[in-house]
């Protein structure tokens, strides 16, 4: 069986779960390099997988020895290390979020086009089978034209987490806090099930972590059909939910956890408003149950299914389920929350380019190094289930 070489950038701790993932659970991948700028790091992960160890992404593009990288450094990184890879001809699965601005993440796009390589982005949660039901039927237009929407997406971190690397939390580090690290999955999710927002009213603030970026963001949203919208995110709450709510013309679909529910109504709400002759008349509305397709015995899930679909992508041109192009949504919507949040405005979508890249100028200007750091590499154990 034909398998794709991969070498893994960036061997934190998620970087190392990748790399088991290609080595071990994966049966198209290899494992054939690893590269991390710490040598001590390089070092131990290339001998704990067998693998050549580089300390410089440029080397190892260059080595001959992989067909395509998986991106897994802080976010920052992201988009120069992708542009590179592309340059050589590679393809590219980069983890979320795709990058840290929208302009970074323009760069990647073109350079992914103008290779003609794959591009993938790590948003594994669009395979799970309650939210491919609830994709199919956004897709078959049973909720009707969208009207409402909702997403609250609750996480919680300790300190100790935020203190693991000195890079967490930072502007200059991360470029946010947890619209940037834990929401962009569900981001990704809602704006897959309810469409592209026009413009966000935002606000975020550290409510509770000794932090420089933000541990709590919420906004008000608009759609171009004059529909709206609400976004919380946080990770000071447990325990944590994620919740997706669409409500449309013919239709609601509430998405909580691995439930889904969905309502068909009898009647389109815009035309029965005003055809119902009663004064209290109501729309019935059925409760349907989906069908939601199971994987089959055996076959992979999560990550490893995303770094299968990608690697198959490669091989036999399969069509990639998290498209690295549409990774870039997610960043509109993060970068336009938190420049409305710092200029205290409304903010249209598609971003500003130069507005938002002179406001992270100036943030990562104001950055200060962490006075308490405790390095840690442990990968979430969620993932490796």
């Amino acid at each position: 069986m034909e398998r794709v070489r991969v070498g893994v950038v960036g061997l934190g701790a998620m970087g190392v779960g990748h790399c088991r993932f290609v080595a071990e659970r994966v049966p198209e991948t290899e494992l054939a390099a690893v590269c991390d700028t710490d040598i001590a790091r390089a070092t131990q992960v290339g001998e704990q997988f067998s693998v050549p160890a580089f300390t410089e992404p440029e080397a190892m593009f260059q080595s001959g020895l992989i067909d395509a990288v998986i991106i897994a450094t802080p976010h920052y990184a992201h988009a120069p290390i992708a542009v590179s890879a592309f340059e050589r001809g590679l393809h590219v699965f980069v983890e979320k979020p795709l990058c840290v601005s929208v302009s970074d993440g323009d760069r990647m796009i073109a350079a992914a086009r103008k290779a003609g390589t794959k591009f993938a982005i790590g948003y594994q949660h669009r395979l799970r089978p309650e939210v491919q039901a609830a994709r199919r039927l956004v897709e078959q237009g049973v909720l009707g034209e969208v009207r409402r929407t909702l997403l609250i997406t609750a996480w919680y971190r300790t300190q100790a987490y935020y203190d693991s690397g000195n890079w967490r939390a930072t502007w200059a580090g991360e470029g946010g806090g947890v619209l940037i690290n834990q929401a962009p999955h569900f981001i990704d999710l809602w704006l897959w099930l309810g469409g592209m927002p026009s413009k966000v009213w935002g606000h975020t603030r550290a409510a509770l972590h000794d932090i420089e970026t933000e541990d709590e963001a919420f906004a008000l949203i608009e759609y171009p059909n004059g529909a709206h919208g609400y976004l919380y995110a946080t990770t000071n709450e447990e325990p944590g939910e994620n919740i997706i709510e669409i409500s449309g013309d013919e239709g609601k679909l509430r998405l909580e956890g691995d439930n889904l529910q969905v309502w068909k109504l009898h009647h389109s709400i815009r035309r029965f408003t005003f055809e119902a002759g009663g004064m209290w008349d109501s729309i019935p509305a059925e409760r349907i149950e989906p069908p939601i397709e199971m994987p089959p015995e055996g076959a992979l899930t999560g990550q490893p299914a995303l770094i299968q679909n990608f690697a198959r992508a490669v091989l036999y041109n399969e069509p990639l389920i998290a498209p690295g192009e549409e990774g870039l949504n997610t960043v509109e919507i993060i970068n336009a929350l938190i420049l409305s949040s710092q200029r205290q405005k409304p903010v249209s979508i598609p971003v500003d380019r130069a507005e938002y890249d002179a406001l992270l100028a100036e943030l990562k200007a104001h950055s200060k190094p962490k006075q308490r750091v405790r390095e840690q590499h442990i990968t979430d154990p969620n993932l490796l289930r």
